[in-house]
C-alpha cells in the first residue's frame, strides 16, 4: 500500500474527537485527492507530516524538543521519507530518530490532527500534521539530536509556557491512551 493511500485510509477511518478536528480531517482527505504529491514535502500549498508524543512508561511525563525553527518545545515529528509504508511508520521513525531512545511503542492512533503554518516554502506553507503518542521503555535515556537545541522530559501536566495547545492537547491525550491500554481508565 502506498503512503498516500495509507494516509486516506487512516483519515477516512479516524473518528475525530471534536468538531475542529472533524473539519481538519475532511480538509486533509480533500487536499489528498487534490495533490497525489501531498505526502511530500515538495508540496508547496502544504503537505502531511507525523508529530509524536513521546511519553514516558507510566504516562507522567512527555519528552520535547526544543526546535530550532519554531523556538518552541514541541513533540517530535516531521516529513514523510520514500522509506515510510504508513503515517505511523513516519510517526515512529521521527520520534525514535529525534529522541534517541530505542524501542518506543506506538499506541493506537491517531491521537489528534494540526495544521499549521510552516516555512518550507517562502513566504510559508502548511503542515496538515497527523499526530500519535509512542511510550518509552521504562529506562529510556534521550539523545538530542542535530534537529533539536535541546531535549526534555516535562511533566505531562506542566509543559512550558515556550510550547502551544496543540503539545499540550496531543500529551494529554496520550496519557489517556496509555491509560486506557493498561487498563486504568
Amino acid at each position: 500500500m502506498s503512503l498516500h493511500r495509507d494516509a486516506h485510509a487512516v483519515l477516512t477511518g479516524w473518528t475525530a474527537p471534536t468538531p475542529d478536528e472533524e473539519l481538519l480531517r475532511k480538509e486533509f482527505l480533500a487536499h489528498l485527492d487534490a495533490y497525489e504529491d501531498a505526502m511530500w514535502r515538495g508540496c508547496a500549498p502544504g503537505h502531511l507530516t507525523a508529530t509524536t508524543a513521546v511519553i514516558s512508561h507510566d504516562g507522567a511525563r512527555v519528552l520535547l524538543t526544543l526546535h530550532p525553527k519554531a523556538g518552541m518545545w514541541l513533540p517530535m515529528g516531521g516529513h514523510c521519507e520514500v522509506s515510510d509504508g504508513s503515517l505511523a511508520d513516519v510517526a515512529l521513525r521521527e520520534a525514535t530518530e529525534e529522541s534517541g531512545i530505542a524501542g518506543l511503542r506506538l499506541l493506537p492512533g491517531p491521537l489528534a490532527l494540526d495544521r499549521h503554518q510552516v516555512w518550507c516554502h517562502p513566504p510559508h506553507s502548511w503542515h496538515l500534521d497527523v499526530e500519535y503518542g509512542a511510550v518509552a521503555p521504562a529506562e529510556a535515556e534521550a539523545v538530542i539530536s542535530d534537529e533539536s537545541l535541546d531535549l526534555r522530559w516535562f511533566p505531562v501536566d506542566e509543559i512550558p509556557d515556550l510550547s502551544d495547545e496543540a503539545t499540550r492537547r496531543l500529551a494529554a491525550r496520550a496519557r489517556s491512551a496509555l491509560s486506557a491500554l493498561n487498563g486504568l481508565h
